[in-house]
């Protein structure tokens, strides 16, 4: 029988990190607002290291904080390989992308698109990450949501989970709604502490909990301490890090405006790039604690049969264990760190929305008919954040219905769509940065060009598969020879 009701100590460790989010959110609220820039990029004002550790924050969520534990338990190590990839990311995101975007002075990526193939480009980028953060960040927050429910009120009955969307974005709303970047960036600090030691803490008692056994032995026997693959097969070998899974995280540091905003913030260039390269490698011993959770788990129930599932949902095993194993008091923090990683995330996506959809869309258009006051951006910034609140709740909502009822490839359509869009905005850009080639018409169908080309290549289209990693490839190749189509400009 699963034992997941909260106890009192449970519920006081909930109720005094709630008591965190509100007094914090209250005082970050004061932050003093001139300006749409101010609410989007905080005048350049941000400390490197504050801004390292929003990135790590936001690149997380609570897919990573109950799925890593489930690779490394079902396979090995060499899902690490993926984030050592994003560090040789950094390198070209730092070098090659950032200085141009300060060189302009940026509030988001997609303006350097107007500066060469004019404002319709910047347009069109601005549209595809829009729909395509509302359906991937919409699906994620249905799945920390799920997660809550599953602890908090021990089902996933949809009023339930109603109620944890709603308290999700409910915090993510607190912070974002009248600080802008500086509280969310701030607010992305408490968030990265409270999940990290949540996992600190698991990973501890797990140890502790395994007193005699023999862990390192274990795991080499059953060929769980690999790190590193070098067959064509696994899904983070090494041919695939250093092509399609770098290219994801080229784009995803440097083309995704939802972590792009963070390094947009600091006060120049070279501290952009130092915030990127410790963000990047402070995200690997974190993610490896995950890892070794993972591995734990994999010792703890390797005598025991194991079903993975709760009311006919399937759940990861980090899940399995927090319903049936947790002593109270730390699955109450565990439960913390969930909401933290899902809050961050959430957080962080309604900023930069907001400021995608204000400083590429809505302002050129709004100018246009006549000078405008800044306070009207402001205000404008704001509606934004409630909108895209709205936005994103309801296709929570709509992803619980896709999961109970419809086909689950359409959850991991959602999933992956940010990673679709991705293929062709690394064409476009990299015809941008590289060549003279390219035009407002290539741009866009250059854009659509690498989405079908990704979304052909599921599965569920034609029926076939083919790994991820040249998915990207594949599609990042198809976006970039549309572009070289188009007349020298």
């Amino acid at each position: 029988m699963i034992q997941s009701s909260f106890s009192t100590l449970d519920w006081l460790v909930f109720a005094l990190y709630f008591l965190v989010i509100t007094v914090t959110s209250v005082i970050l609220s004061r932050t003093k607002i001139e300006s749409s820039r101010d609410f989007f990029i905080s005048k350049n004002h941000m400390s490197t290291f504050a801004v390292a550790i929003s990135v790590i924050a936001t690149s997380q969520s609570a897919a990573t904080f109950l799925g890593a534990p489930e690779y490394s338990y079902s396979h090995n190590f060499t899902f690490i390989g993926f984030y050592i990839s994003a560090v040789v990311g950094a390198f070209f995101v730092a070098f090659v992308l950032v200085p141009k975007f300060y060189e302009m002075k940026a509030v988001t990526v997609y303006e350097l698109l107007e500066l060469r193939y004019g404002e319709s480009a910047k347009k069109q980028a601005g549209v595809m990450f829009l729909v395509g953060r509302v359906l991937a960040s919409g699906a994620r927050l249905y799945i920390g949501a799920l997660a809550i429910s599953m602890i908090l009120f021990n089902d996933i009955i949809f009023f339930h989970v109603g109620i944890s969307i709603f308290v999700l974005m409910a915090g993510s709303v607190a912070y974002s709604y009248f600080g802008g970047i500086r509280s969310i960036i701030l607010s992305d600090i408490i968030q990265a502490v409270t999940y990290v030691t949540a996992a600190l803490a698991v990973l501890i008692f797990l140890y502790y909990s395994l007193d005699g056994v023999e862990i390192i032995k274990t795991l080499e026997e059953h060929n769980k301490l690999v790190f590193i693959d070098t067959t064509f097969n696994g899904d983070f070998n090494i041919f695939g890090l250093l092509s399609g899974w770098l290219l994801l995280n080229i784009a995803a540091y440097g083309l995704d405006q939802d972590l792009t905003q963070r390094i947009l913030c600091c006060k120049n260039k070279r501290e952009a790039a130092k915030s990127l390269f410790i963000s990047t490698l402070l995200t690997v011993p974190i993610v490896m604690i995950f890892l070794t959770i993972g591995a734990l788990l994999y010792v703890f129930y390797l005598q025991s049969s194991v079903v993975q599932n709760f009311q006919g949902e399937k759940i990861t095993i980090f899940m399995y264990y927090i319903l049936n194993e947790m002593p109270e008091g730390l699955r109450g923090l565990v439960t913390v760190g969930a909401v933290a990683t899902a809050l961050s995330s959430t957080t962080s996506v309604l900023g930069a929305m907001a400021s995608v959809a204000v400083e590429d869309l809505y302002r050129p258009w709004k100018m246009k008919r006549g000078k405008v006051d800044e306070k009207h951006f402001i205000k404008a910034s704001r509606f934004a954040v409630l909108f895209f609140a709205f936005a994103l709740s309801l296709m929570a909502l709509l992803s619980y219905f896709w999961q109970q009822y419809g086909d689950l490839s359409l959850i991991s359509f959602a999933l992956g769509v940010m990673a679709f869009a991705y293929t062709g905005l690394l064409g476009v850009y990299f015809a941008a940065i590289f060549t003279s080639r390219g035009n407002k018409t290539t741009v866009f169908w250059a854009l659509f060009g690498g989405f079908a080309t990704v979304l052909a290549l599921q599965p569920y289209t034609f029926g076939f598969s083919i790994g991820f990693s040249w998915q990207m490839v594949i599609g990042t190749v198809v976006a970039f020879s549309i572009m070289l189509l188009g007349a020298k400009k």
